[in-house]
């Protein structure tokens, strides 16, 4: 496969300046440097972005206790919501923000802060101090931001929870950390409908016995007439709390700091999204995926405009996503490969119906592409001048494992290679690296965005990601490096089927399945099966204009046998009217298998539609 994006001008970007600086002529030398000589790069990347610590860390890398519990910035004192509004110009616009009933609000750095401080204020007079944890249940609104800000500002940490959560799963993440207070809102816009937020709080607190204080929206404090003193703490400070869904047992918490989460994903921002000052980036996302505190560190720590919505993208009519692009001028958009594939079936009118000229850089992460609308989000939504800036991290890696970068040609579906300073590889069973086969992706050496363990379980952290190979971080991700060193993505390594021995990513079955016009989604997975290991089944979304009759049946078992070989038939082809997915887009594959077997699907609470599960127990 060939590069189809090749940049213009490298110097006009961040990394670009940033290889000036150094004296670096060649991409591929700064990735080899900053893989090579972390302590250089990262050190770099603070003075690069004027990232300040008022007290100075006195060593970049403390990896005496282990790979697996590095510290960063040593001895360094900073805060977050200092980085990311205390220093910003107050003129300058922060947070623009449109509800799905069309209201808009802009705030400023200044306005920011006023609000930021209004309830750090609150928080210290209510007796929430350093290291106390407070949830934050908010939908996409500029308080949000707020409240993540004023909860770091006082050196409290902030857990951010799916504004779709039910009490119980609420009350599970709380009781964890053992929470002394909930920020919340009274509720929300969903397809028009005001969905109820503030009692469904209520229900969760009522659960967990170390909450002290909610503070609703609706309630919120006043905007501080004077500037809450930000308390400095040390790099190593926890700043939040990410649970993530285990498949079994409780939710694991993804523990991030001050210093190591704000200097790595600040970098990201600026060297592979190229964020700026003169930005407005637009993630589609909720606080309670990694990618909404993401946004608002890429975003307000470099300086650019954050840009929010509150809503669903097609409500109420398709071309809603597009329509708000346009109007806000958005120049760095981030989406998952999912929602494009549900955008798709509109037709290429709801996006040309608009001017989407300010767009200069698309972004995407969440779920691997498949090449068509990969091609679509590139060539119809940017005209084939943006580059796709395809992430992949997660959660626990506080961040980007692999990115492209925007000063080299950008191939179809690629994830370029390797995220700056991240030492990953491409691993086989022997653990021993491999190029053109698919394997396990790692990390061989530590980097700042780690998560700092599992909140109250170390042992399970080092048992889940640092226990099969000697100080490497196995990450459950299939990747491969092709022959001129671009990396993809094949699913998740807990997702794969083995049939008859051979291994197989759901995302070769599925992209495969969505060529044919008929397949809006699909999804693979494996069941046992006595005489193969495993039988290959998949699960297709159909168009509405046809139903799963035999012949169409037979006619998709065929394409998947042509395409991926005979040995991979699927044994079964069922209809669905839709896929589970959480609300960020995934699909829980692991949910479709369990619902198959009559098991237990595990944590479902980021489950976006319930009916779902009861769509695939009735396919046909």
């Amino acid at each position: 496969m060939k590069p189809v994006w090749f940049p213009a001008d490298p110097s006009s970007t961040n990394v670009g300046r940033f290889m000036a600086a150094h004296g670096i002529e060649r991409f591929e030398d700064l990735e080899r440097r900053s893989i090579e000589d972390p302590v250089w790069f990262w050190d770099a990347v603070v003075r690069f972005l004027d990232i300040d610590f008022p007290t100075p860390y006195s060593k970049v890398l403390d990896a005496s206790a282990g790979i697996p519990w590095a510290k960063w910035f040593v001895g360094g004192q900073t805060n977050f919501g200092y980085l990311a509004v205390d220093r910003h110009p107050p003129e300058r616009t922060a947070i623009v923000w449109e509800g799905e009933d069309g209201e808009v609000r802009t705030w400023t750095y200044g306005e920011l802060r006023a609000q930021a401080d209004g309830l750090a204020s609150l928080l210290v007079e209510r007796g929430i101090g350093e290291g106390d944890a407070v949830g934050v249940y908010m939908p996409m609104i500029p308080e949000t931001v707020a409240a993540l800000l004023g909860i770091a500002k006082v050196g409290a940490v902030f857990l951010p929870l799916f504004s779709g959560y039910g009490a119980e799963a609420i009350a599970t993440r709380l009781q964890d950390a053992s929470a002394k207070a909930l920020i919340t809102a009274e509720s929300f816009r969903r397809r028009g409908k005001t969905i109820p937020m503030s009692e469904t709080a209520r229900a969760a607190v009522d659960q967990v016995s170390t909450v002290e204080l909610v503070v609703e929206v609706s309630k919120w404090p006043e905007p501080a007439m004077s500037p809450f003193p930000t308390r400095m703490v040390d790099s190593e400070h926890r700043l939040f709390i990410a649970y993530t869904s285990g498949t079994t047992g409780r939710p694991k918490g993804a523990v991030q700091v001050h210093g190591g989460w704000t200097v790595k994903v600040a970098e990201e921002g600026a060297f592979q999204t190229d964020v700026g000052p003169d930005d407005t980036l637009f993630w589609f996302t909720d606080m309670g995926w990694i990618m909404g505190p993401w946004e608002v560190t890429a975003a307000l720590v470099n300086g650019a405009t954050l840009a929010l919505y509150e809503g669903v993208p097609d409500y109420p009519a398709p071309d809603r996503l597009w329509s708000f692009i346009e109007r806000h001028r958005v120049t760095v958009l981030g989406i998952s490969p999912t929602l494009i594939r549900a955008l798709m079936p509109h037709g290429d009118d709801p996006v040309k119906g608009h001017d989407l000229s300010s767009l200069r850089v698309l972004g995407s992460t969440g779920e691997p592409w498949n090449e068509g609308p990969w091609r679509w989000y590139f060539e119809v939504v940017g005209g084939g001048r943006c580059p796709v800036i395809n992430i992949s991290g997660g959660t626990e890696v506080g961040a980007c494992f692999l990115s492209p970068h925007p000063v080299r040609p950008i191939k179809p579906m690629s994830l370029g290679g390797p995220s700056l300073g991240m030492a990953v590889d491409v691993y086989d069973d022997d653990g021993k690296p491999i190029r053109g086969q698919v394997g396990e992706l790692v990390c061989t050496a530590p980097w700042p965005g780690m998560t700092r363990g599992l909140y109250r379980d170390p042992e399970r952290y080092l048992d889940t990601y640092w226990s099969r190979w000697p100080n490497v971080w196995v990450h459950g991700d299939w990747a491969s490096i092709d022959e001129d060193g671009d990396w993809f993505l094949h699913g998740r390594s807990d997702d794969t089927i083995k049939v008859a021995g051979k291994r197989l990513g759901p995302a070769e079955v599925e992209s495969v399945l969505v060529t044919h016009p008929r397949v809006v989604e699909a999804a693979a997975i494996g069941v046992p099966d006595e005489v193969k290991g495993e039988a290959l089944w998949v699960f297709v979304v159909l168009d509405g204009s046809e139903e799963l009759t035999d012949e169409l049946r037979a006619e998709l078992a065929k394409l998947v046998a042509d395409k991926l070989g005979s040995s991979f038939r699927p044994s079964a082809v069922r209809a669905t009217a839709a896929l589970p997915k959480t609300r960020n887009a995934k699909v829980l594959r692991r949910a479709i298998r369990a619902t198959v077997l009559g098991k237990d699907p595990g944590d479902l609470s980021s489950l976006e539609d319930s009916s779902t599960i009861d769509a695939v127990r009735m396919a046909q």
